[in-house]
């Protein structure tokens, strides 16, 4: 193995029913560097990164790291960690119902001479872990009293703390406020220069190209290539994970796209959920795609889901046409022509072990009510529409929907509310943790659906793609909408309301 090479993994293959996933896939790691993992969803990344930590077998390839003689084949997530190989994924794979510092040592508990577990050294050794990590925590709290960011930064912390040589970090900013992924950064740089060999996976170019060193690229299941950063500009890694040139994202936005106010859809005044969303207006039109912007917690997600019933309003009334919906659950608001795609398409958007089909059709059918059901010729053929309609990449209708990409599974989602037709549909990061080219199509859909005069409510972490997508936009701050921003919208305006410096105010 050449020197400071700590991994290579060379031709894996690795298939599903119907899906050849890695098809003579390459990966190699250097100690002390930052490895950038980068390919379109359904590119193979997690697979490889599950390969490598003995969650999957795999049919073909080699796999070597320093320090183990012949083929490093890991046959467990156990097995993995005793290597020094630590992952943390994109959706956070803790147990809520435990403290923190019970999440931070979990199967690795200290023990007191009679073999019990060891409580006040556990505690106190949480404590200064999430201490230098400048982590603000009760680490006896359990976790689930605090936010899917803490949460995310709970499970980084694990992984460093049991002395990894490889560190995995599969979408982890996914969930992070900007001050949050810069420490995270730090972090990374602290441990690359203690040798560490650190594999990341993410969609953001701006965050490969802060933070990382190299990076390999994967395409259909393929290795495509590898690169250091610096001879990689942003246009040909776009290009190579595409397999073709990209038009300029900002050109997405249709001439004209500036919407004239039509009639009015949804108005809502006074809405409130108590301990969530401080009472707020909000008025959207036909056609109109209004954009809810904030840093993370400023509650946007909040101000959805009581807009559409999941989190029931306490103060407040909400219209739509003109006339008062009272939405006691979300099927209410289904059957008053409103759609929801929510930000944890894992929790709250999927049946994992359901088909592809069968989660597409599910709104439709709850909404037509359990005597009116879809004949199996209509369910197949809705599903044929939409799979066709948003290229979702799958072996068949069929196939359950969680062996798809994350990607696709956001475009599962997605369909679902198409199917409905509804008039109102909020998007809840519905490009969040996927890749670019889908991110794309994405966005150009909303634009489409717009123009067929439906009304889009977008909720995204991404300020650029706000401004790609929305014609104005909704400013929050601290569970309050604080202000609106319909003209004279670029990135440094919004930056300027998020923050609460310059002029505010309703519209």
């Amino acid at each position: 193995m050449d020197e400071n090479v700590i991994l290579t993994m060379r031709g894996i293959t690795k298939s599903f029913p119907g899906v050849l996933a890695l098809d003579n896939a390459s990966l190699k790691l250097r100690k002390g560097e930052i490895h950038a993992l980068m390919g379109e969803n359904g590119a193979g990344k997690s697979t490889l990164i599950k390969v490598l930590t003995g969650i999957y077998p795999f049919e073909g390839g080699e796999i070597e790291m320093e320090g183990v003689e012949g083929q490093a084949i890991n046959h467990s997530v156990q097995e993995a960690q005793e290597r020094g190989i630590a992952t943390v994924y994109q959706e956070v794979n803790l147990c809520p119902n435990l403290s923190v510092a019970e999440n931070l040592f979990i199967g690795r508990e200290p023990r007191t001479k009679c073999n019990t577990i060891d409580w006040k050294k556990m505690n106190s050794s949480a404590r200064e872990i999430m201490k230098n990590l400048d982590i603000p925590v009760d680490v006896t709290m359990n976790l689930e009293n605090y936010s899917v960011a803490i949460q995310q930064m709970v499970a980084i912390a694990r992984a460093v703390d049991m002395e990894c040589r490889i560190l995995i970090l599969d979408e982890p900013t996914s969930s992070l406020d900007d001050n949050e992924v810069e420490k995270l950064f730090r972090l990374m740089r602290d441990l690359k220069n203690k040798g560490v060999a650190i594999l990341f996976v993410t969609h953001f170019l701006e965050q490969v190209y802060a933070v990382c060193d190299r990076i390999t690229v994967l395409r259909n299941g393929q290795f495509a290539g590898e690169y250091t950063v610096a001879e990689m500009p942003r246009v040909k890694l776009v290009a190579a994970m595409l397999g073709k040139d990209l038009d300029d994202l900002a050109s997405i936005k249709a001439e004209g796209s500036d919407t004239v106010r039509k009639d009015v859809v949804v108005d809502a005044k006074g809405l409130s959920h108590k301990g969530t969303i401080k009472p707020f207006d909000f008025v959207i039109h036909k056609g109109e795609v209004v954009g809810l912007t904030g840093l993370l917690g400023s509650g946007r997600s909040e101000m959805a889901r009581c807009i559409y019933g999941a989190d029931r309003a306490q103060t407040g009334t909400l219209t739509m046409n003109g006339k008062e919906l009272k939405a006691k659950a979300p099927i209410d608001s289904i059957n008053a022509g409103m759609g929801y795609l929510p930000d944890d398409r894992k929790a709250d958007g999927l049946i994992g072990d359901l088909s592809v089909k069968e989660n597409i059709y599910l709104a439709l059918q709850a909404r037509k009510g359990m005597f009116h059901p879809l004949s199996p010729s209509e369910q197949n053929a809705l599903a044929d529409k939409f799979i066709e309609l948003l290229q979702i990449k799958t072996a068949s209708r069929e196939t359950p929907v969680n062996q798809l990409s994350g990607g696709n599974q956001q475009k599962v989602i997605l369909a679902r509310w198409l199917a409905t037709d509804p008039e109102l549909l909020i998007l809840d990061e519905p490009t969040r943790g996927i890749d670019i080219g889908t991110k794309t199509e994405i966005q150009k859909l909303i634009l489409k659906l717009a123009a067929e005069g439906k009304s889009v409510i977008f909720i995204s972490s991404e300020i650029e793609e706000m401004l790609r997508t929305c014609s104005r936009l909704c400013v929050m701050r601290d569970g309050s909408k604080v202000g609106e921003l319909d003209h004279d919208l670029t990135q440094n305006t919004v930056m300027t309301a998020i923050a609460g410096q310059g002029k505010e105010g309703e519209q």
